[in-house]
């Protein structure tokens, strides 16, 4: 897949996910990997911003397989941001799907 496809679609995948529960970072990998090729490398960045933009916020928990996990956890700006992004995204595809199709027409 076009690595620029999956940069401009890797928030949306993030948020999406986290909207339906807390992960830690290595099972958003596993989860996204499961549809695209991703790499740890891109996630964990993402995952930074999306926190200083206050997005998702971060919490430990016990694991026991090892040191402690860190967690993340949508706040309400995250929410809402998945909320737009979703729609931006739905309104994308749609639009692109119309040329690609030879549905759109020209006046």
């Amino acid at each position: 897949m076009n690595i620029q496809f999956k940069k401009g679609v890797l928030e949306l995948c993030v948020l999406s996910l986290l909207s339906s529960r807390d992960y830690y970072g290595y099972e958003l990998v596993k989860a996204i990997s499961e549809h695209i090729t991703i790499s740890e490398g891109t996630i964990y960045p993402l995952l930074r911003r999306l926190t200083k933009e206050k997005y998702c916020h971060t919490y430990l928990r016990e694991s026991t397989e090892g040191p402690p996990r860190k967690y993340y956890r949508l706040t309400t700006a995250g929410i809402n941001s998945c909320v737009e992004l979703r729609q931006e995204w739905q309104e994308f595809t749609e639009s692109i799907n119309s040329i690609i199709s030879g549905r759109y027409k020209y006046d």
